[in-house]
């Protein structure tokens, strides 16, 4: 392995997704972080009932080609409060309220047992901002029949997509590009049928509450679509209920808007090339740049991401599965840079489609965006840990309300910070570590004072509240009951669950990250969080394994092997002995039904295999030949019909090369590559 340099443009170009033809499963996006635009192979959203998303829930079914943003978010009328949907728990503390959820929850949909539990899942949700596609002359719908010579290509060293195709015989050629730090798309559509006919049609829903449709077509009379023409182009005021945001668009090529319905828009053309520049934003978008100005912006921006920060070459590997795993890296940094890396924490579905109606899960973000300051891309992560003080008050709400310090994060969330109801998520823990765990690693890749300045509240709020869940028991600082471990299949146990393995360490290893923020901001110690640390039980230990907690059954086998990521995600700590860490792996890898699994498992087993000094093991878990750990051509994490895209998945896998290519603190070098594979890489930061 060599930290060398490195033909950045080689390695990215070779990596650049051609398409040739309708691939349902794996359309192409442009985005910043904070807007993205999914389009099929016209280069527009001309075909979404082409590229489907299942609703889990028994709704309308979605699309893929979504226009989505951080911004974006809809509520139908609604007031219900959370403490509707509360139930008393015991616990070692005495009775606590739990946000909780009667109704029946499970990976097959959801039947809330009240319209409070309904409407609290479901509001707010991300809203699909409008639908941009080819229509034919008369607003008439076109047809992927229409098509043929398809060839698109995604150019991920510029970041524009180019679509050239015959529709019913004519030539067309469409450039999609998005601004990098403005929520405005640029189009050029050029082809002589715009002369004859061949226009873009725009068309604007109302919020969905369904699983997987961020669009409801069905209720035109419950929102508004305002047509404003303006010299250069046309405006569109939308309002839903108490949403509301501008579409702005700029024309070239002689082109002119009619409204063909309440919220349906015709642009044609006269002139046989025309340039759409599209804004849209919570308030009127003033100074539009140009066609090209956008396609300059994209094409600098995306060329220094990709000269700057880690890179790893795989070229040099004498292995056949150099190539996938180089591509899946490549592909990764680009729909994580477009997914994630906005100012709220993405949801697992990115800016894509709606999973969860849009809503984020925080247990999730360490697995979005740990990986950015590890790739020397610190500041992507720091967009969206910066919510977390905007939440704070609402997150020391609930801790005290719990009888707790400090503050406790939700698990399924909006932009407000509210939990969502639910038998699971108001109990997990594991995603109270994370902003203590991300704003460490902004620290090393950053700098003390930087770090001390934005996360310093954060990090101690934090250790507070896990310092004060804690319960000294006669084994050691218990956590829970109540409690849902990483693992969800404990769910129905919850009021019994207790010290669960990964949770345990993880724990301990946060709690000494915070006192050493304590020191470096010149406070003294905190004892209460050292007690907690230090006397934290120990993780059971049944036949020689590690169990997923130390309550019956201890380990069921389904869902997320979570023990193994006691040491692998965690770093190492006095609880995990090695050697017993090392057979719950094989003992894991030998048994584990893998259709149960979710996409981040793949890259967390690959962590613990390489902190146990077994690489070829954590390329085995990192490329394992399953459903759930499949990348399709656009690079994105499938994982059934209902979570089309899964962003965990590829975050993860970029935290894991990190990993195995740059190591960890005290740890071996080169720790995660057999030594025939001749990595390359630069820039990359060693994990704690």
């Amino acid at each position: 392995m060599s930290a060398g340099r490195i033909d950045r443009r080689a390695l990215v170009d070779r990596h650049a997704v051609e398409v040739t033809g309708i691939v349902p499963e794996s359309p192409l996006s442009v985005g910043n972080g904070e807007l993205c635009y999914t389009v099929d192979v016209t280069g527009l959203q001309t075909f979404p009932d082409r590229h489907p998303v299942e609703d889990r829930t028994g709704g309308v079914p979605g699309t893929l080609l979504a226009t989505m943003s951080s911004w974006g978010w809809h509520s139908v009328p609604g007031s219900y409060e959370l403490a509707e949907t509360t139930r008393t728990y015991r616990t070692p503390r005495g009775p606590v309220p739990y946000v909780d959820m009667r109704g029946d929850l499970s990976g097959a949909g959801e039947r809330p047992a009240s319209g409070a539990e309904s409407w609290l899942r479901a509001n707010p949700h991300r809203l699909d901002l409008g639908r941009i596609g080819l229509a034919a002359a008369g607003g008439e719908p076109l047809s992927p029949a229409d098509l043929s010579g398809v060839h698109q290509r995604l150019d991920l060293w510029t970041g524009t997509i180019t679509s050239r195709y015959r529709l019913r015989g004519a030539p067309v050629h469409v450039t999609t590009a998005c601004h990098p730090s403005r929520d405005v798309l640029a189009v050029r559509v050029e082809s002589p049928l715009l002369a004859g006919g061949l226009g873009v049609r725009l068309a604007f829903p109302y919020g969905s509450q369904d699983w997987g449709n961020a669009a409801d077509w069905t209720r035109p009379s419950a929102h508004s679509s305002v047509l404003r023409r303006w010299e250069r182009g046309f405006t569109v005021e939308r309002v839903l209920d108490g949403t509301a945001y501008d579409v702005t668009v700029a024309l070239t090529g002689g082109g002119a808007a009619v409204a063909t319905g309440p919220h349906e828009f015709l642009v044609t053309f006269t002139e046989p090339a025309a340039e759409l520049v599209i804004a849209f934003r919570p308030a009127p978008a003033t100074g539009l740049p140009a066609f090209h100005e956008v396609v300059a912006a994209s094409g600098g921006h995306w060329s220094r991401f990709w000269s700057t920060g880690g890179a790893v070459d795989l070229s040099a590997a004498r292995d056949d599965r150099a190539p996938e795993l180089e591509r899946r890296v490549v592909l990764s940094q680009y729909l994580t840079a477009v997914h994630c890396a906005g100012s709220l924490p993405p949801a697992e579905t990115g800016l894509m489609a709606n999973s969860w109606r849009g809503r984020f899960h925080l247990e999730m973000h360490w697995w979005h965006g740990a990986h950015f300051p590890l790739w020397g891309r610190a500041g992507l992560l720091e967009r969206s840990l910066g919510w977390y003080a905007a939440v704070l008050p609402r997150a020391r709400a609930t801790a005290r309300d719990q009888g707790c310090p400090g503050a406790r994060w939700p698990k399924q969330t909006g932009p407000d910070g509210r939990e969502s109801p639910s038998p699971i998520g108001p109990f997990l823990i594991w995603q109270q570590p994370h902003p203590i765990y991300l704003a460490e690693l902004v620290r090393r890749a950053t700098g003390t004072e930087h770090a001390l300045e934005r996360y310093a509240d954060l990090v101690m709020d934090t250790a507070a509240f896990m310092a004060g869940y804690a319960v000294k028991g006669q084994d050691g600082y218990a956590l829970g009951p109540p409690l849902v471990p990483a693992q969800e299949s404990y769910a129905e146990l919850r009021a019994e669950a207790v010290n669960p393995t990964f949770e345990l360490a993880y724990w301990s290893w946060a709690l000494d990250v915070a006192q050493r923020w304590r020191r470096l901001l010149g406070l003294p110690p905190e004892p209460s969080w050292a007690e907690v640390s230090a006397g934290m039980a120990r993780p059971l230990v049944r036949d020689g394994v590690y169990a997923a907690m130390a309550a019956p059954p201890y380990t069921v086998r389904d869902d997320h092997p979570s023990m193994l990521y006691a040491l692998g995600l965690v770093p190492p700590t006095r609880l995990i002995d090695p050697a017993t860490m090392r057979a719950t792996l094989h003992d894991v890898l030998a048994t584990w039904p893998w259709e149960t699994a979710w996409g981040w498992d793949f890259p967390a087993i690959a962590m613990t295999a390489t902190r146990l000094g077994e690489p070829e093991t954590a390329l085995r878990a990192l490329l394992m030949p399953v459903a759930k750990n499949a990348c399709l051509p656009n690079g994105h994490n499938r994982q059934s019909a209902t979570l089309p895209a899964y962003l965990p998945g590829n975050g993860g896998l970029l935290a894991a090369v990190a990993l195995m290519a740059a190591g960890w603190d005290g740890g071996p070098p080169a720790p995660g590559f057999p030594d025939s594979w001749a990595v390359a890489h630069e820039g990359l930061s060693p994990l704690p």
